[in-house]
Protein backbone atom coordinates (compact mmCIF):
# COMPACT_ATOMS: atom_id res chain seq x y z
CA UNK A 1 0.00 0.00 0.00
CA UNK A 2 1.12 3.52 -1.09
CA UNK A 3 0.02 6.66 0.81
CA UNK A 4 -0.15 10.04 -0.86
CA UNK A 5 -1.40 12.95 1.36
CA UNK A 6 -2.91 15.64 -0.80
CA UNK A 7 -1.75 18.38 1.27
CA UNK A 8 -3.84 21.73 -0.10
CA UNK A 9 -1.73 25.11 0.61
CA UNK A 10 -2.72 27.50 3.50
CA UNK A 11 -4.34 30.58 2.82
CA UNK A 12 -2.43 32.82 0.90
CA UNK A 13 -2.59 36.23 0.18
CA UNK A 14 -3.78 37.35 -3.82
CA UNK A 15 -1.39 39.69 -6.08
CA UNK A 16 -1.35 39.51 -9.75
CA UNK A 17 1.55 38.64 -11.27
CA UNK A 18 3.24 36.19 -8.11
CA UNK A 19 1.49 33.16 -8.88
CA UNK A 20 5.10 31.29 -8.24
CA UNK A 21 6.53 33.46 -5.06
CA UNK A 22 3.83 34.43 -3.19
CA UNK A 23 3.58 33.09 0.73
CA UNK A 24 1.17 32.64 3.34
CA UNK A 25 -1.76 35.04 5.10
CA UNK A 26 -1.10 34.66 8.88
CA UNK A 27 -4.07 32.87 9.39
CA UNK A 28 -2.47 30.66 6.96
CA UNK A 29 1.04 29.99 8.84
CA UNK A 30 -1.03 29.43 11.79
CA UNK A 31 -2.99 26.70 9.82
CA UNK A 32 0.42 25.40 8.37
CA UNK A 33 1.31 24.22 11.76
CA UNK A 34 -1.74 22.45 12.61
CA UNK A 35 -0.89 20.21 9.12
CA UNK A 36 2.32 19.53 10.83
CA UNK A 37 0.46 18.28 13.78
CA UNK A 38 -2.36 16.46 11.92
CA UNK A 39 0.46 14.37 9.97
CA UNK A 40 3.77 14.40 12.29
CA UNK A 41 2.59 11.15 13.33
CA UNK A 42 1.33 9.03 10.46
CA UNK A 43 4.55 7.95 9.37
CA UNK A 44 5.40 10.14 6.66
CA UNK A 45 8.67 8.91 4.40
CA UNK A 46 8.49 11.35 1.89
CA UNK A 47 7.77 15.17 1.45
CA UNK A 48 7.53 16.54 -2.06
CA UNK A 49 5.67 20.01 -3.44
CA UNK A 50 5.04 21.93 -6.66
CA UNK A 51 7.44 24.46 -6.94
CA UNK A 52 5.28 27.24 -5.59
CA UNK A 53 5.84 28.99 -2.29
CA UNK A 54 2.38 28.81 -0.85
CA UNK A 55 2.72 25.19 -1.54
CA UNK A 56 6.58 24.68 0.20
CA UNK A 57 5.52 26.73 3.14
CA UNK A 58 2.65 25.15 3.88
CA UNK A 59 4.52 21.60 4.70
CA UNK A 60 7.96 23.53 5.48
CA UNK A 61 7.45 22.73 9.35
CA UNK A 62 6.53 19.01 8.84
CA UNK A 63 9.64 18.65 6.70
CA UNK A 64 11.84 19.52 9.19
CA UNK A 65 10.23 18.19 12.30
CA UNK A 66 10.57 14.91 10.57
CA UNK A 67 14.46 15.43 9.56
CA UNK A 68 13.20 15.41 5.41
CA UNK A 69 13.86 17.09 2.67
CA UNK A 70 11.54 18.14 0.34
CA UNK A 71 11.73 17.85 -3.37
CA UNK A 72 10.41 19.89 -5.44
CA UNK A 73 8.80 18.80 -9.28
CA UNK A 74 8.20 21.26 -11.84
CA UNK A 75 5.05 19.18 -13.30
CA UNK A 76 3.08 19.33 -9.57
CA UNK A 77 2.78 23.58 -10.09
CA UNK A 78 -0.77 24.74 -10.38
CA UNK A 79 -2.41 24.99 -13.32
CA UNK A 80 -2.00 28.03 -15.62
CA UNK A 81 -5.19 29.50 -15.98
CA UNK A 82 -4.54 32.42 -18.45
CA UNK A 83 -1.59 33.89 -20.04
CA UNK A 84 -0.12 37.17 -18.58
CA UNK A 85 -1.53 39.57 -21.00
CA UNK A 86 -5.25 38.01 -20.45
CA UNK A 87 -6.84 39.14 -17.08
CA UNK A 88 -9.66 37.19 -15.74
CA UNK A 89 -12.01 39.39 -13.82
CA UNK A 90 -13.42 37.91 -10.52
CA UNK A 91 -16.83 37.10 -11.69
CA UNK A 92 -15.74 35.24 -14.97
CA UNK A 93 -13.32 32.89 -12.44
CA UNK A 94 -16.56 30.30 -11.54
CA UNK A 95 -18.16 29.98 -14.58
CA UNK A 96 -14.34 29.57 -16.65
CA UNK A 97 -13.51 26.88 -13.90
CA UNK A 98 -16.64 25.25 -14.40
CA UNK A 99 -16.69 25.00 -18.15
CA UNK A 100 -13.06 23.98 -17.76
CA UNK A 101 -14.39 20.51 -15.75
CA UNK A 102 -17.26 20.21 -18.13
CA UNK A 103 -14.48 20.31 -20.85
CA UNK A 104 -11.45 19.07 -20.02
CA UNK A 105 -9.96 20.13 -23.60
CA UNK A 106 -10.68 24.03 -22.83
CA UNK A 107 -8.62 26.78 -21.92
CA UNK A 108 -8.30 30.52 -22.10
CA UNK A 109 -5.73 32.14 -24.16
CA UNK A 110 -2.27 31.52 -22.88
CA UNK A 111 -3.50 29.05 -20.38
CA UNK A 112 -3.57 25.56 -19.89
CA UNK A 113 -6.75 22.86 -20.17
CA UNK A 114 -7.59 20.83 -17.30
CA UNK A 115 -6.45 17.53 -19.91
CA UNK A 116 -2.97 19.05 -20.30
CA UNK A 117 -2.23 19.90 -16.39
CA UNK A 118 -3.46 16.69 -15.54
CA UNK A 119 -1.61 14.71 -18.16
CA UNK A 120 1.97 16.64 -16.52
CA UNK A 121 1.09 16.00 -12.49
CA UNK A 122 -0.09 12.77 -13.21
CA UNK A 123 3.10 11.28 -15.11
CA UNK A 124 4.95 12.95 -12.10
CA UNK A 125 2.21 11.12 -9.65
CA UNK A 126 2.64 7.55 -10.96
CA UNK A 127 6.53 8.00 -10.97
CA UNK A 128 6.75 9.26 -7.58
CA UNK A 129 4.45 5.91 -6.46
CA UNK A 130 6.97 3.93 -8.50
CA UNK A 131 9.77 5.20 -6.80
CA UNK A 132 8.70 5.36 -3.27
CA UNK A 133 6.12 2.35 -3.38
CA UNK A 134 4.78 1.06 -0.20
CA UNK A 135 5.80 4.80 1.93
CA UNK A 136 3.75 7.11 2.70
CA UNK A 137 4.37 10.58 0.85
CA UNK A 138 2.72 14.12 1.98
CA UNK A 139 2.64 16.47 -1.13
CA UNK A 140 2.33 19.97 -1.28
CA UNK A 141 -0.42 21.04 -3.59
CA UNK A 142 -2.73 23.29 -5.04
CA UNK A 143 -6.95 22.74 -4.91
CA UNK A 144 -6.94 22.79 -9.21
CA UNK A 145 -3.95 20.13 -9.60
CA UNK A 146 -4.51 18.21 -6.33
CA UNK A 147 -8.26 17.68 -7.74
CA UNK A 148 -6.93 17.01 -11.10
CA UNK A 149 -4.59 14.29 -9.97
CA UNK A 150 -7.50 12.99 -7.72
CA UNK A 151 -9.87 12.74 -10.60
CA UNK A 152 -7.25 10.63 -13.25
CA UNK A 153 -8.15 8.15 -10.47
CA UNK A 154 -11.71 8.39 -9.45
CA UNK A 155 -14.29 11.05 -12.09
CA UNK A 156 -16.12 11.40 -9.14
CA UNK A 157 -13.41 14.47 -8.17
CA UNK A 158 -14.42 17.18 -10.13
CA UNK A 159 -15.34 20.95 -9.99
CA UNK A 160 -18.58 20.26 -6.78
CA UNK A 161 -15.66 18.35 -5.25
CA UNK A 162 -12.92 21.46 -6.05
CA UNK A 163 -15.20 24.18 -4.96
CA UNK A 164 -15.87 22.75 -1.43
CA UNK A 165 -12.04 22.44 -0.44
CA UNK A 166 -10.48 24.47 1.91
CA UNK A 167 -7.09 26.00 2.37
CA UNK A 168 -5.41 24.13 3.55
CA UNK A 169 -7.00 20.66 2.93
CA UNK A 170 -5.44 17.39 3.36
CA UNK A 171 -6.77 13.99 1.79
CA UNK A 172 -4.89 10.96 2.63
CA UNK A 173 -5.46 8.35 -0.80
CA UNK A 174 -4.47 4.87 -0.42
CA UNK A 175 -3.49 3.30 -3.26
CA UNK A 176 -2.64 -0.55 -4.26
CA UNK A 177 -0.19 -0.48 -7.69
CA UNK A 178 -1.64 2.16 -9.26
CA UNK A 179 -5.11 1.91 -8.02
CA UNK A 180 -7.34 4.26 -5.42
CA UNK A 181 -8.63 2.00 -3.08
CA UNK A 182 -9.48 5.00 -0.35
CA UNK A 183 -10.07 8.50 0.23
CA UNK A 184 -9.94 9.68 4.09
CA UNK A 185 -10.35 13.90 4.07
CA UNK A 186 -8.04 14.70 7.94
CA UNK A 187 -9.59 16.92 9.55
CA UNK A 188 -8.22 20.55 10.29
Amino acid sequence: MTTIYMVRHAESPYNEGTERTRGLTIEGKKKALEITGLLENEGVNVIVSSPYTRAILTIEELAQKLKLNIDIYEDLREKRFAGDDYSIRDEEFMPFLKQSFLDFSYFLPGGESNAACQNRAVAVLKAIMELYKGKKIAIGTHGNVMTLMMNYFDASYGYDFLTQTKKPDIYKLEFEDLKLIKVTRLSM
